[in-house]
């Protein structure tokens, strides 16, 4: 029998949808603070994104609390709490096995802004307009 190989080193399909739906099931249950911790119910935490393993049998949540204030008390408290929201997670999917949650600060919003002050830097901006005012080349 044949095996199939994943041939791309991206997420598959599957990976992709099951951590669309674990970022859609760990945001409600934070909006509605569905877990009896009362520090975390203080908190407006953002899940970015969920990142699965292949098995999906570990689930990678990147978490950004609101403003970014108390960022290492957030995730302490997501640690904390992980077993609670794992079986809120495996009551809202379907899937053979619950995956082992873990959380990481979502840093994206630092990097687009990094990247946009290096792109407003003038520099920058001189060598984009240079580049721009190049005439084609008819060859």
């Amino acid at each position: 029998m044949a095996q199939r190989f994943q041939t791309s080193s991206g997420p598959s399909q599957r990976q992709l949808r099951v951590g669309e739906l674990i970022r859609r099931t760990l945001s409600d249950v934070l909006a509605r603070g569905d877990i009896h911790d009362p520090d975390l119910n203080r908190m407006s935490i953002t899940v970015g994104e969920v990142r699965t393993a292949p098995d999906l049998k570990i689930a990678t949540a990147f978490v950004l609390p609101l403003g970014g204030k108390d960022a290492a008390l957030a995730l302490a408290c997501l640690r904390r709490n992980k077993g609670e929201l794992r079986r809120a997670v495996s009551k809202a999917l379907t899937l053979k096995f619950a995956p082992d949650l873990r959380f990481e600060l979502d840093e994206t919003f630092d990097r687009m802004d990094e990247t946009r002050r290096l792109l407003s830097d003038d520099v920058v901006q001189r060598d984009v307009t240079a580049v721009d005012d190049t005439p084609p080349d008819d060859a």
